[in-house]
């Protein structure tokens, strides 16, 4: 199947919601430190399907609002990755997501390589993101493209989901 990928603004983009962000969890990272080194390994899980709500938010750290690419695949959204100017002056992916007909196309991968070439074309010192420890493709993909696990926090998701033992992960790739 061929896609097509379209660089666009918050006014012609897809809104967040139109996505779905349901995938099944059959494994989660599991932390460790090595030379005061963040390590991981991958151990199973009995599998659940989860699914991340998603809105469009202004977070307001640049006046330039932030960039979107959509990837398009039979005329239909297929998936869309959303870069921000960071508080801390890195290219950050706020949005990454594939709609679940359309995974393992190679679509996430074209989505945060347009986004990587962005950050390198303005000209940032690299990119950040973060996702959760269930979500382990995800973080093979960005492993897979250079990103280095960095840093984690066990709290952030606790109000907002108060009995899930979630951690979130923050994944840099300097350029």
């Amino acid at each position: 199947m061929e896609f097509i990928i379209h660089k666009t603004d918050m006014q012609n983009a897809p809104k967040a919601n139109i996505f779905s962000r349901k995938f099944f969890v059959k494994s989660r990272v599991v932390l460790d430190m090595e030379n005061e080194k963040l390590k991981y390994s991958v151990t199973d899980v009995k599998p659940y399907e989860r699914d991340i709500p998603a809105e469009d938010v202004n977070y307001g750290f640049s006046d330039e609002g932030p960039t979107i690419f959509f990837a398009e695949a039979d005329g239909k959204p297929a998936g869309r990755i959303k870069m921000l100017k960071w508080w801390n002056q890195f290219a950050y992916v706020d949005d990454i997501v594939v709609n679940p007909d359309y995974r393992g196309l190679g679509i996430g991968r074209a989505l945060l390589e347009h986004g990587i070439q962005w950050a390198r074309e303005n000209n940032f010192p690299g990119v950040m993101l973060e996702t959760q420890d269930d979500n382990v493709p995800a973080c093979a993909l960005y492993q897979k493209h250079g990103f280095v696990l960095s840093g984690f926090d066990r709290n952030v998701y606790k109000a907002v989901h108060l009995h899930k033992d979630e951690t979130a992960l923050y994944w840099y790739l300097i350029f």
